[in-house]
């Protein structure tokens, strides 16, 4: 299975950190994040991975290259934006990165994560397909759901509703930011610029996406207290 890797947002929270370092290489335990996300999908067998790029594009640049030249397992390719097309836009406009896959992956690069995504591929093939679903979503028990997007289940798994930072929750399982796709997704996505994925794609597959409900360690590092916490909390 190939994956996008989405990380091309400018870190505005993080800052003063942010203005030298993209928020994809900040440091977790003297490792950037963008080497947790290879090291997780190489375990995983995920080889071929897309991130797309724009803030401070050479640095992330100069990782892929002395990445690739590793050969530690997963093989990065760039995806430069000028403009930034947004979550669905970068994946809508590099469908040729996943020509002949049924399936593929999606992620934001900003969170840190030690997910056993084989299990999640699992789940996909073995729910999510078989009962007509185009998009599995990861799913956490967030302790304020009211700042995520929140999904609502049916006893099969099903997505029934899902609705981004809702006033009144209808449940705390909230979007972990990993998604696994089946390719009939590109006739969902409109030609929307930059195309969300949480405002625009989503709620167009209400009723056709699966949630698995994930325990292992997510946080999303994009403000100061959260990567402190991460810094604090992570074992590996």
């Amino acid at each position: 299975m190939k994956a996008f890797l989405l990380a091309a947002g400018l870190g505005t929270r993080l800052r003063p950190l942010t203005l030298t370092v993209p928020k994809c290489l900040v440091p977790v335990h003297n490792k950037p994040l963008l080497q947790w996300w290879a090291e997780l999908f190489n375990i995983h067998g995920i080889h071929e991975v897309m991130i797309n790029t724009h803030y401070l594009r050479e640095p992330v640049a100069e990782f892929i290259r002395e990445y690739n030249s590793s050969q530690s397992g997963v093989t990065f390719h760039e995806a430069y934006e000028p403009e930034l097309t947004g979550s669905g836009g970068m994946v809508r406009n590099n469908r040729d990165f996943v020509d002949g896959e049924e399936d593929f992956m999606i992620a934001y690069a900003d969170n840190l994560t030690d997910t056993n995504l084989t299990a999640f591929q699992d789940f996909h093939k073995n729910i999510c397909v078989p009962g007509g679903g185009i998009l599995s979503m990861a799913l956490f028990r967030a302790n304020h759901p009211e700042q995520c997007g929140i999904a609502a289940l049916d006893e099969n798994m099903r997505i029934t509703e899902f609705t981004e930072k809702p006033k009144n929750p209808k449940s705390n399982l909230a979007n972990a930011g990993i998604y696994i796709a089946n390719r009939k997704i590109f006739d969902i996505f409109t030609e929307k610029t930059p195309l969300d994925f949480g405002n625009d794609v989503l709620p167009l597959l209400t009723g056709k996406m699966y949630g698995h409900e994930i325990t292992s360690y997510l946080i999303d590092i994009g403000t100061p207290e959260n990567y402190a916490k991460a810094q604090n909390e992570w074992r590996h």
